[in-house]
């Protein structure tokens, strides 16, 4: 009789299936926490079914003592499960914040490695946990829809299928299929440190919520974050059909059609205006920042032109045309 398989294991393995299909090789970002190391022995069980090379990656931030010491042993537990499994070093600049610049040097560690071993695919461990905290951050900051759906579960970018093959698992089910083969993660002091946001939103304020309105509550920021995705995707859709019709070439920029902004909801309004400048001058403007653009067009009564990051917008006879804030006299 074969024993019976313990269900943490299976669901983590369950999650891997699709991630690994069409690839023949991944890489799996490896800090050797419960989530990673959940998936990476997943990943290392359904990888040799599929005749799929899996690598598993660990970037040694050098943010704290003995990081050296720590990425070796996450990389020697890769290769007891049966990986291949390499370390790169980052340097971590201060743009944007540490946990902004950390994630950032990491990322960029993970696709030179992609590239450097020609693979299609970036598993990432974050679970239906981290999405829950994601979406309560977002939340609390106002931020809008496109925030609030959270992190995508495969994301293609530069041809490379970043995927996150976990987050419809919880959190207590990679620890449990952890402690199910015998497996001991690391604990990073950093997800222990109450000065960052995210750790209090998950040993505070989300304990709270499930205390106080009953469980469920992370499933339920979950579903949310699902629903806003499909809608924001829905939204990039309507611009992608219609954005080459309103906007033209501008000297030094690009310009908008008032008629056109004019005949659509606020809502694709809005978010025409914001992708504009975004595509443009790669800057993300603010809601305040949008509506005030939008007024140009909605509460037109011979206004100024209005400041923005990296660019301006004035009103032109039927069109907004925005203009990079270096041109001079702009």
């Amino acid at each position: 009789m074969r024993p019976k398989l313990d269900p943490a294991v299976a669901e983590t393995r369950r999650a891997v299936r699709p991630a690994l299909e069409g690839h023949t090789t991944v890489l799996i970002a490896f800090s050797g926490g419960a989530d990673s190391l959940a998936l990476a022995a997943a990943v290392a069980f359904e990888a040799e079914k599929a005749a799929v090379r899996a690598i598993a990656v660990t970037v040694d931030h050098g943010l704290q003592p003995g990081s050296v010491a720590v990425a070796a042993e996450a990389a020697e537990t890769a290769r007891r499960l049966g990986l291949e499994a390499h370390i790169v070093a980052v340097e971590v600049g201060d743009e944007g914040g540490p946990e902004a610049a950390a994630r950032a040097a990491r990322y960029e560690a993970l696709r030179d490695a992609a590239y450097d071993y020609t693979a299609s695919a970036v598993l990432l461990g974050h679970t239906l946990d981290d999405q829950a905290e994601t979406v309560l951050l977002g939340l609390a900051r106002g931020s809008g829809a496109a925030s609030l759906a959270g992190m995508a579960p495969i994301v293609d970018e530069d041809e490379i299928a970043w995927t996150r093959p976990l987050l419809g698992v919880r959190r207590a089910t990679t620890e449990a299929a952890c402690a199910a083969q015998g497996l001991t993660p690391w604990h990073d002091p950093h997800n222990e440190d109450p000065q960052y946001a995210r750790v209090r939103t998950r040993t505070r304020v989300l304990p709270v919520l499930e205390a106080e309105l009953g469980p469920g509550v992370a499933e339920a920021l979950a579903r949310t974050a699902e629903q806003l995705r499909e809608d924001a995707e829905a939204f990039a859709e309507m611009i992608d059909e219609t954005i080459e019709d309103i906007v033209e070439p501008a000297e030094a920029g690009i310009a908008v059609s008032v008629p056109a902004l004019a005949a659509n909801p606020a809502a694709l309004r809005n978010r025409i205006i914001r992708h504009v400048v975004a595509s443009e001058f790669h800057v993300s403007l603010s809601r305040t920042q949008t509506l005030e653009v939008a007024r140009l067009v909605t509460d037109w009564r011979g206004q100024g032109p209005i400041d923005l990051p990296g660019c301006r917008a004035h009103r032109e006879g039927p069109r907004i045309v925005f203009t990079s804030a270096t041109v001079p006299g702009s």
